[in-house]
């Protein structure tokens, strides 16, 4: 049964008329997973809105294993009419939500989860991590290779810069860059885009 899902992954796009498209929380009207698909499980805690296109190689997850149980459903989110650029990441543990029409470039990596460094004598990767949730508001651009990170809260018809690493709250209609990012420019109904964060 998983040789044959494997191999039906590498060649078939999946829609929602597909038996696949049954195991996860919810897949949307006219949404579909792009062929060859990347890793995804944990299906019944991902939710893939009406109309949205997740590209090929695209990883979706909720948790470490495919059988682990979370605290809440979905975890992962993603609105109507959507499109996740090829090789992305969207590894959930806790909560991420994307609004509508968003789209992203290739490779970006969206977690909500993120290891813990405070005991400086054991290996960071034994130690607990932490986990805040993520939320990207409608109308969103995230250009290639960007990194959303825990605690992440983006307003609507946010531009992030490609290669940006975000971490922080940010308003409607800013764009975003840099590592760590900041506002680059924003908007406002008196005096249109200018530069800079404004007040």
């Amino acid at each position: 049964m998983r040789a044959s899902r494997r191999f039906l992954n590498e060649v078939a796009t999946v829609g929602p008329d597909d038996p696949y498209a049954r195991q996860f929380h919810y897949f949307g009207s006219r949404a579909a997973l792009m062929a060859p698909q990347g890793v995804i499980y944990n299906e019944r805690y991902l939710s893939i809105g009406d109309e949205t296109l997740i590209g090929p190689n695209v990883c979706l997850t909720a948790g470490i294993s495919a059988d682990q149980t979370m605290l809440s459903t979905p975890v992962v989110s993603i609105g109507r009419k959507c499109i996740i650029g090829r090789g992305s990441h969207i590894i959930g543990h806790w909560s991420i939500q994307l609004g509508d029409e968003i789209q992203t470039g290739p490779y970006v990596y969206i977690t909500d989860q993120n290891h813990s460094y405070s005991d400086p004598d054991e290996p960071v990767g034994w130690q607990t991590p932490t986990e805040a949730a993520v939320r990207i508001g409608s109308g969103s651009w995230l250009g290639a290779n960007v990194v959303i990170l825990p605690g992440t809260i983006l307003g609507r018809n946010t531009v992030v810069a490609a290669g940006a690493v975000v971490r922080g709250e940010f308003p409607d209609h800013v764009v975003l860059g840099g590592v760590p990012a900041r506002v680059l420019r924003h908007y406002s109904p008196e005096g249109g885009w200018q530069s800079g964060a404004g007040e």
